[in-house]
């Protein structure tokens, strides 16, 4: 296995990801710029994969003995991106993230099924309001706590490699639902019809008109059934509890039992001509017991009742590949410039330096018997190539 370092992880962005042509043309909106905008562009991508969480961490890698490693050829403070990130246009990043999915798909890179998962969080708080998207949040005596940022993301999930594709901030006066609904109108018309093959997502999700724009785009989905729908939910509790497990299945140590029906009257609404409801009970070695309840779209002919499973259970990775780690070690949740344009330029870039970085390690460097690479190990590497070497003085 060959070192891993900044030039070389550039060398296979630039031949593999193709790229050069969102460095060369990022929708730079400076009028009169002194730094060219691939150098910033290329610097944000580092920072991140470098774990440097702010526009200071950034700059201080740029004027350090580290930037030529680093394949950045000009140095710059943080309030030349504070500036460029201000007037950078995201629609060249989103298309470049859309182009990246696409071609992994066409590489063979994910698995037999394809899975949009989709949900919404909270990213970087504040105490006062600075920009159009800090959002005000109240405890339980409805008094002002502060600001938070929130958006929704969209994510390849279920393949065996997460990857972000789009990120739609929403401000004080939107919803997770009118954000996550955008995002969709936006990214599916650049996926295509036929990239993914189902979408799953919280309860949240679960209205007629939500079911029904998913249905109308040629996508089935796989919801979380809560109490928002306590008809649907008390009918298939009561169904299920009479009757044994429809299937068992052993997942790693854990032990599944499948309940499984496809004929439920559909809500006012609903396109559908019957509703499917899986439950499951997962009994965990320590004894612990998690039961949920979904519902679909998805005909019992197509996909199977285990397989059901493993797709709800995809959900998931937007939590842990997507929002965790995207906020506890990329720093998604710290506010570098706090500018509303800033503020998703700065989601997008780090979006692609999360697909970059696992498309480096998981697939490009995993060639062999060798296992794959830790991103801690990737990290270490990546930090050891930047150290200039010590003059011998022996």
């Amino acid at each position: 296995m060959s070192t891993a370092t900044a030039r070389r992880l550039k060398l296979y962005a630039l031949r593999h990801l193709h790229l050069r042509e969102l460095l060369h043309r990022p929708g730079d909106g400076r009028r009169w710029p002194q730094i060219p905008a691939s150098e910033l562009v290329w610097a944000l991508l580092m920072g991140f994969v470098l774990r440097e969480t702010s526009f200071h961490g950034v700059e201080a890698l740029v004027r350090s003995a580290a930037r030529r490693a680093l394949a950045v050829a000009r140095r710059f403070g943080e309030d030349t991106l504070a500036y460029f990130t201000e007037r950078l246009d995201p629609t060249p990043i989103r298309a470049f993230l859309v182009r990246i999915v696409r071609q992994a798909k066409r590489r063979k890179t994910f698995g037999p099924w394809i899975g949009l998962a989709l949900d919404g969080t909270s990213a970087g708080r504040s105490k006062d309001a600075h920009c159009s998207l800090c959002r005000p949040f109240f405890n339980a005596d409805h008094e002002l706590c502060g600001h938070h940022h929130y958006c929704s993301l969209l994510s390849v999930v279920g393949t065996g490699l997460s990857l972000p594709i789009d990120v739609e901030p929403y401000g004080p006066d939107d919803s997770e639902a009118a954000a996550s609904l955008r995002l969709l109108e936006r990214a599916l018309p650049q996926l295509g019809r036929r990239f993914a093959d189902y979408v799953v997502v919280d309860g949240l999700y679960a209205s007629a008109p939500w079911l029904s724009k998913l249905t109308a785009w040629g996508l089935p989905a796989l919801v979380r059934l809560k109490a928002n729908l306590p008809q649907l939910l008390a009918a298939a509790q009561e169904r299920f509890a009479a009757a044994p497990p429809s299937c068992h299945i052993k997942r790693g140590r854990d032990q599944v039992e499948l309940w499984d029906a496809s004929d439920f009257d559909p809500w006012d609404g609903l396109p559908w001509p019957t509703v499917r409801v899986v439950r499951y009970r997962q009994h965990k070695p320590n004894g612990e017991v998690v039961e949920a309840y979904w519902l679909t779209n998805l005909a019992w002919q197509r996909v199977g009742t285990g397989q059901l499973y493993d797709m709800a259970k995809s959900r998931w990775e937007i939590e842990n590949e997507g929002f965790n780690d995207a906020k506890n070690r990329y720093g998604m949740a710290h506010i570098a410039h706090h500018h509303a344009n800033s503020v998703l330029v700065r989601w997008l870039h780090l979006l692609l330096a999360l697909n970059l970085e696992r498309l480096y390690r998981l697939r490009y460097l995993h060639r062999g018997s060798h296992p794959p690479w830790t991103p801690m190990e990737l990290l270490r590497q990546l930090r050891l190539s930047l150290c200039p070497l010590s003059p011998d003085t022996s």
